[in-house]
C-alpha cells in the first residue's frame, strides 16, 4: 500500500514498546487529582471531546472474571458512569462494521506492527434499528504510542448503503465538523477501495474520569464477531448472540480463561489512580485487537494453520 494513502497524523517520539506490567509508555502520573464523585453525578471529562479529533493514548488488559469486582470497586471513588449506559452497571452494546481493502492491506499493517496504521469503522450502539439512533464513521489512526480519531454522526434513519461509495447521495450533517470528518472518511475508504469486512460486536461497561479532563475506562464482554459484506447495517434480526462467534474465550484471548477485555484512555497525563490501578493488580498490557482477532479465529475456522513460531500462534 502506497503511504500516500494514509491519513494524517502527527509524529511521535518513538515506537510502543514491548508488552510489560505497571508503566504507561509515554504517559507520566502528573495528574494527581482524585475527587469523588460529587453529588450532581457529573464531571468534567468529556470536555467537548466527544465526537471530535482526539489524541489520545490507550492501554489495553485481559482480565480474569474475578478480577472484575475488585477493580470495579477501586476506581468507584474516581469515576462516574457514562451516562449511555443503562442499568446499576453502566452498559451499551457497541455494533462495529471494520473495512478494509481486498488485499486486506488494514488487517495486515497491525499484523506486521506497523509503526503507522489506521482503521475505518461504522459504528452503532444497541441492537435496534431506531432512526433517530446515531451512526458514527471513524477513522482511527494509531502512529507509535499515540491514538488520533476522528468521527462522524449522521441519522441512522440518513444512513444509506451508498452514502460511501458515492458521498453525493449523503444528507449533509449537522455540524460542520460531522462533515469535515465524514468527508475525510470517505476519502480514504474510496482511496483505498475499503469495503465492509467483518461485523464486531461486544457488551461494554463504560466510566469517564470524575475529575479530569479526558480519563475513560471501559470492560468489554461478550467480544463476538461475523464476517460482512454488507453495508447494511444490523438490526434486530442479528441480536441473538447464537448468530456471533466469540473469541473472549481461550483461544481468542491466548490465555486459559475467558476473560474481559479492559481498557484505559487518557491524554498525556495519566491520572495517578490510573496508574495505582494497574500496579495494585499486576496487569500487563496487551496489543489485543478485535479486528485482528476476528480475522485469526475465522481463519482457523476456514481450515486455515498457523506456524507454531507465528505471530498468531496460541501459545
Amino acid at each position: 500500500m502506497s503511504f500516500a494513502l494514509l491519513p494524517s497524523s502527527r509524529p511521535v517520539s518513538g515506537p510502543p514498546s514491548a508488552e510489560r506490567a505497571v508503566s504507561l509508555p509515554g504517559l507520566t502520573a502528573a495528574s494527581t487529582r482524585q475527587v469523588p464523585l460529587g453529588p450532581t453525578g457529573t464531571g468534567p471529562s468529556r470536555k467537548g471531546a466527544k465526537d471530535l479529533v482526539i489524541e489520545r493514548f490507550e492501554q489495553k488488559f485481559i482480565l480474569h472474571p474475578r478480577l472484575i469486582a475488585p477493580v470495579r470497586n477501586f476506581l468507584r471513588p474516581f469515576c462516574i458512569p457514562d451516562p449511555n449506559g443503562r442499568g446499576e452497571i453502566p452498559e451499551y452494546v457497541v455494533t462495529t462494521a471494520q473495512l478494509d481493502t481486498p488485499l486486506m492491506s488494514l488487517a495486515l499493517l497491525k499484523e506486521h506492527k506497523a509503526f503507522s496504521r489506521f482503521k475505518l469503522r461504522i459504528r452503532t450502539y444497541g441492537l435496534d434499528a431506531d432512526p433517530h439512533a446515531p451512526v458514527f464513521f471513524e477513522v482511527k489512526r494509531k502512529v507509535g504510542a499515540v491514538i488520533i480519531k476522528s468521527r462522524a454522526k449522521m441519522r441512522r434513519g440518513d444512513y444509506h448503503e451508498k452514502c460511501v461509495v458515492e458521498p453525493s447521495t449523503a444528507p449533509l450533517l449537522k455540524t460542520a465538523k460531522d462533515n469535515s470528518n465524514f468527508l475525510e472518511f470517505v476519502r480514504v475508504a474510496n482511496a483505498i477501495a475499503a469495503r465492509p469486512k467483518m461485523l464486531i460486536r461486544y457488551i461494554r461497561e463504560s466510566y469517564f474520569g470524575a475529575n479530569d479532563d479526558y480519563a475513560r475506562i471501559t470492560f468489554d464482554r461478550r467480544v463476538s464477531y461475523r464476517p460482512t459484506r454488507d453495508w447494511l447495517l444490523p438490526g434486530r434480526e442479528l441480536a441473538d448472540w447464537r448468530h456471533w462467534r466469540p473469541m473472549d474465550q481461550q483461544i481468542g484471548l491466548r490465555r486459559n480463561f475467558a476473560g474481559y477485555i479492559f481498557e484505559l484512555k487518557s491524554m498525556r497525563d495519566t491520572p495517578t489512580w490510573m496508574l495505582e490501578c494497574i500496579e495494585r493488580f499486576n496487569l500487563m498490557n496487551t496489543g489485543f485487537c478485535k479486528y485482528a482477532t476476528a480475522w485469526r479465529l475465522e481463519s482457523l475456522f476456514r481450515g486455515f494453520e498457523y506456524a507454531a513460531d507465528g505471530a498468531n500462534a496460541t501459545p
